[in-house]
């Protein structure tokens, strides 16, 4: 059968990465630690509570989550901000969705800095988007000549930022940030999608001088929430206003609001791991680069690793020693590449020996 789908979608492949639960799982850079039994019996009883009023559709506006949101982006940058300035949605992709539909669309623009996630051209080729790329430097980092000079040539309607970067998980500094808000005269994205795993400064910080800058996070990572798929954002009350435009109604479901928030209520016990994974991480690095391999910098819980002549091969190899790792040497500027994220004691050790059986 012959459908009548989008010619720019013809032949395109859906965004994904392998799931096979039988191997030990690094490569969708997942936080290994599971929430404690005492969050769960939260969850339950919330959810429970929730599901007494399962007919009456969820709270449109989100209010009582983008509050707690607003508390906990407050806590952690300093930066006080008001309901208003936050947005939350079904994971950041749909927050980043929304961005597209309400700022890109037919003759306009989104620009991005390759090699970065990959989902940031999918989402402009689905809202009808041009899409332009710009090239990082050798070692993936991203000056600020490059980026104000890709801006002031394309003039995008929307620029792409990351920091930490998926999938090298190299920083972006704040100046370049800032003349990147400077140059443009359209929207900055800034996906913070790793920031509690960099310690580095937020872009949040930077909210009050550019009102057309977007901070975008997740509760995937450090959360250890990939499950509850809770993406949200931080901008100025105009943006959060243009993004209700767009939305679907009711587009977080009463369950996942309440899940959310029985999250954000255990913030400090599920940050608690963040040192943790920072660790294996850390001891992945020092054993990669044992090997003689080499390791990109990062400020993530993934790193960048190789390159290797055959990936492809190598991650072959892995997973039939039991480790599942994501092969990226197939995106634009990773050739010979592999991505891992870091995972339990056990789990890093596990990778670590499979590697060296390769060695």
């Amino acid at each position: 059968m012959t459908l009548p789908v989008r010619d720019d979608l013809v032949g395109k492949k859906p965004y994904g990465a392998p799931q096979l639960p039988e191997a030990i799982q690094l490569n969708v850079n997942e936080n290994p630690y599971p929430p404690s039994a005492a969050l769960v019996a939260d969850l339950a009883r919330a959810v429970s509570e929730a599901g007494a009023s399962l007919n009456r559709y969820p709270d449109r506006e989100a209010l009582g989550l983008r509050l707690d949101l607003a508390a906990y982006l407050t806590r952690v940058t300093g930066v006080a901000l008001s309901v208003e300035q936050v947005w939350a949605a079904n994971g950041s992709n749909e927050v980043l969705q929304q961005v597209c539909q309400a700022f890109g669309g037919p003759g306009r623009v989104a620009l991005g800095f390759e090699p970065s996630y990959s989902m940031h051209p999918l989402l402009a080729a689905g809202t009808n988007t041009g899409w332009v790329a710009e090239h990082r430097a050798a070692d993936f980092t991203l000056s600020l000549e490059v980026a104000v000079a890709a801006v002031r040539r394309h003039q995008p309607a929307i620029t792409f930022l990351t920091t930490p970067n998926n999938p090298t998980g190299t920083v972006t500094a704040l100046d370049v940030v800032t003349a990147v808000c400077e140059a443009s005269t359209g929207v900055v994205v800034v996906d913070e999608a790793y920031a509690e795993f960099g310690g580095t400064v937020s872009a949040v910080t930077l909210l009050d001088a550019h009102p057309r800058l977007l901070v975008s996070r997740t509760m995937s990572k450090a959360f250890a929430g990939a499950g509850l798929r809770l993406g949200y954002l931080a901008a100025s009350a105009e943006v959060v206003d243009a993004l209700r435009l767009v939305r679907l109604p009711y587009h977080l479901s009463a369950l996942t609001q309440t899940a959310a928030r029985v999250a954000l209520a255990h913030t400090d016990e599920l940050l608690g791991t963040v040192e943790a994974v920072k660790a294996q991480r850390d001891r992945m690095v020092a054993g990669i680069g044992a090997l003689g391999l080499t390791v990109v910098p990062t400020a993530a819980n993934f790193l960048l690793f190789g390159p290797f002549e055959q990936p492809a091969q190598v991650w072959q190899q892995l997973l039939d020693r039991g480790v599942l790792v994501r092969d990226v040497s197939s995106g634009p500027g990773l050739a010979g590449w592999l991505r891992v994220n870091a995972g339990t004691e056990d789990e890093t050790s596990a990778f670590l020996a499979a590697l060296a059986e390769l060695a």
